[in-house]
């Protein structure tokens, strides 16, 4: 039995993809939202939207607050508490940030599981690639504003989107944050997940889609 570490964005949910092809049963999504916001921290996606994911995937959401400062703390304490379930390992969607790893792999070192990183070490557009070629649909939710303008968020991640990425020099997947995803609809998914009704926001220099209302 397995963990996802669950952000909805498009890494995440790859890795989720790979890992359910290589036969690993994967019990729970957990997901970490901001106590202030009600939002997973950076993408800004509403707690609501990650239990549309979770639905839509057929697969059970474990959904805790932090506040940032104790990130780690709630994040030890809420995979144990799942470890009596017979957890061997979580699943992460980390593609080259070796700091990540580090903390991942320590983590789950000291509450005795492994950390599985299916994304490891590929070539960023390689990745974007195969999102999107895996039949998964994903709208832009966040970005920095001094890298985008506020007519991308919502848009679809396309090749017109790879083009725009490549063209500002930007990591094609936003593995430095540049940019935040949220994953509405794929083979993984039972249903696709429909935004009705958004506006943008700016917020400490960073543009995110506030949305209002959507359906499953």
């Amino acid at each position: 039995m397995y963990l996802t570490s669950w952000s909805g964005g498009k890494d995440s949910c790859l890795a989720l993809y790979y890992a359910i092809l290589e036969g690993l049963e994967v019990s729970h999504l957990v997901n970490f939202i901001s106590e202030r916001y009600k939002r997973v921290s950076f993408h800004g996606t509403e707690a609501r939207l990650i239990q549309l994911q979770a639905q839509a995937l057929g697969i059970e959401l474990v959904q805790k607050e932090t506040s940032g400062y104790d990130y780690e703390q709630v994040f030890k304490k809420t995979v144990s508490e799942l470890l009596p379930q017979g957890i061997k390992g979580m699943v992460f969607g980390d593609i080259y940030l070796e700091e990540h790893k580090q903390w991942v792999e320590r983590v789950c070192s000291e509450l005795g599981i492994t950390a599985l990183e299916p994304l490891w070490s590929r070539p960023p557009r390689e990745v974007y690639l195969d999102f999107l070629e895996k039949g998964f649909e994903a709208i832009l939710m966040s970005g920095d504003a001094e890298l985008f303008g506020e007519e991308w968020l919502g848009r679809k991640l396309d090749l017109k989107f790879l083009s725009y990425l490549e063209g500002k020099g930007i990591d094609p997947c936003g593995e430095n944050g540049e940019y935040h995803t949220l994953v509405v609809g794929g083979p993984i998914f039972s249903r696709r997940i429909k935004i009705l009704k958004a506006r943008p926001i700016l917020r400490e220099k960073r543009w995110y889609l506030d949305t209002i209302s959507y359906s499953l």
